[in-house]
Formats: C-alpha cells, structure tokens, sequence
C-alpha cells in the first residue's frame, strides 16, 4: 500500500512541479512536452523523479502479471530518465536516435500504466462479491485508464498535423501528457487505498 501511495503521489505532483519550479527558478512559460524538462533547471527533479517511480514499480510485488508489467514500467521509467528526447534545436543525429529511444520507453511506459488501471486494477476475487468501495474504485480505473490513452492517441494525431501557428503556444502535447501522468497518479493513489478504502 506504501508504494501505491508514494507512485501516485509522485505521479499527480510531478507535472505541476516541474512547470511551476521552471518558472520560479529558471523562466516564464511552459515547455512543450514534460520531457523537454530535461533541458530546464529541472532537469534533477525529472530524472529523479522517474528513478524514484521505477524503483518502486520494480520494487512492487502483488501477483506474478502485476510483477511482470511493473518490472517492464520501471524499466521503461528508467529509460525515460537516462536517454533524454532530443532537444528542439540543434539535435545532433546521436541525439535525435536517442531521442527515438526516449520515445519508444515512454511509449512502453504510459501503456504498461493504462494496463494497471484498466486490467489489473479492476481484477476482483471470484470467490468474493464486490463491495460498493470496489465498484467505486473500478469506475476510477476505468476513467484514468481511458484518460491515459485517449491522450497517448491525441499526442500521435499531433504529431501528425500539420504546423498550425495557433496550436504551438497552447502546448498541447505538455498538457496531454499532464493529464495522462496525473491520471496515472490517481489510480495508483486509489489502489493504496487513501481513498475509497473498503468499509
């Protein structure tokens, strides 16, 4: 229940952290995607944090499917850490195949976390009857598990439109990616039981 509580919680502050620390310690505005943090003096806080999540998923023990994918999230969340996107400017062709990995792991990573709540979250006891808590808790799976690909579907169709001069400011993909690590936050949140906790 500890390491529930603790990846989400990391999870639901990370975004917010990272965006308002950038603008207190370095400077104004929000970067395009939560990654692009790397090249920010948030740079510690991003790898850091990301280390702290992966061993606790490699750390995480329940049952042999949840031990499997959580050892494949906290690999790909190390991956993530270690091999940065490639910055926007200047990338040189070591940085830009880097960057390939970047996404590849973060990929991984945000699929394994949909899978937690929409599969393994949800799974109940045949030999138990469901209590109105756990009907409550699934109902939360299933929004923040939709919610994390729904936005990993957005960011692909972003990618692929065309330069529109309105979206760039908007930061669409810092947002998408937001929503999908809080998301995640909140599941793993509920699942430590700090709320909706059986009767």
């Amino acid at each position: 229940l500890g390491l529930r509580k603790s990846i989400g919680f990391i999870g639901m502050v990370l975004p917010i952290v990272l965006a308002f620390g950038k603008i207190v310690l370095g400077s104004p505005g929000i970067l395009d995607s939560i990654s692009a943090y790397y090249y920010s003096v948030m740079r510690e806080i991003f790898v850091g944090s990301l280390c702290a999540i992966a061993i606790f998923l490699l750390s995480y023990r329940y049952e042999r499917q949840d031990d499997i994918v959580g050892d494949l999230a906290g690999v790909s969340a190390i991956g993530i850490a270690l091999f940065p996107t490639a910055p926007d400017v200047s990338a040189t062709e070591h940085q830009m195949m880097i960057g390939w990995l970047h996404l590849l792991f973060s990929i991984c990573f945000f699929l394994t976390l949909a899978f937690f709540a929409l599969v393994l979250f949800r799974k109940t006891d045949p030999d138990k009857k469901p209590t109105r808590r756990k009907h409550q808790r699934n109902m939360v799976y299933l929004c923040c598990g939709i919610a994390i690909v729904v936005c990993l579907v957005l960011i692909a169709l972003i990618q692929f439109l065309p330069g529109h001069p309105w979206l760039q400011p908007l930061h669409p993909v810092f947002w998408l990616e937001s929503l999908a690590i809080i998301a995640f936050g909140i599941a793993w949140f509920v699942k430590g039981e700090t709320i909706l906790k059986d009767e």
